[in-house]
């Protein structure tokens, strides 16, 4: 489905986007078996469309595959977990115990993601005055592959509750790639539209006009 001669997409392209935007979610459960030959290449291919300040380019995916960081990984995470859990207190708390916050162990790939603070490209074109663009960047292409696999029936889960420095040291990266994202790949358990948070009761969808101004 193309597009039309003026630029736009006919009416049922868009529902289906929008229908692909309600059905992306934070995924924690996962199948363990292995990514469909050629799937991650096509997600990560599309991911590459993404754009970035002054055509900088400044996302690098680093496959993790090997034991020993996949270890180092997963202790950072029950180590900071278990101090996110003493922030907590009462209903809160005993919630909190309950909520799978990470697909580490059934995930079958495990990507993280690094911007590099000084690309080459780019030229450093539209980020004198506000150099975090290029994290945004990496931020942007990682929504990017988060819905091109949503659209192959594949399902990312965000892990944020892990120390960048200690996963970069864990990869052995260079020394000044900044971590923006450490995400675990595969095919969902099941599908729902709607989040696990909210189902969990842990924070339901607000209005989207408390978040809407004009001045």
């Amino acid at each position: 489905m193309g597009t039309n001669k003026d630029g736009t997409f006919s009416a049922e392209f868009v529902d289906e986007l929008d229908e692909l935007l309600r059905w992306r979610r934070d995924v924690r459960r996962f199948r363990p078996d292995p990514l469909a030959d050629g799937v991650l290449d096509e997600i990560l291919a599309s991911a590459e469309l993404s754009p970035s300040v002054g055509n900088s380019q400044p996302w690098r995916w680093v496959q993790v595959v090997s034991d020993a960081p996949r270890a180092a990984v997963k202790a950072n995470f029950e180590r900071c977990n278990a101090e996110a859990l003493d922030g907590y207190r009462g209903e809160k708390a005993k919630m909190y115990t309950g909520l799978k916050l990470a697909g580490l162990d059934d995930a079958p790939v495990h990507l993280a993601v690094f911007c590099v603070p000084e690309p080459d490209q780019g030229a450093g074109l539209g980020r004198r005055t506000m150099p975090q663009t290029l994290e945004y960047s990496v931020v942007t292409a990682i929504s990017t592959l988060w819905l091109a696999a949503r659209a192959r029936g594949v399902g990312v889960g965000w892990v944020s509750i892990v120390e960048p420095d200690a996963v970069a040291r864990a990869l052995d990266v260079p020394g000044d790639w900044i971590l923006v994202g450490y995400l675990c790949v595969g095919y969902p358990e099941t599908l729902e539209q709607t989040p696990e948070l909210e189902r969990l009761g842990w924070q339901a969808r607000t209005s989207p006009e408390v978040r809407y101004e004009v001045r």
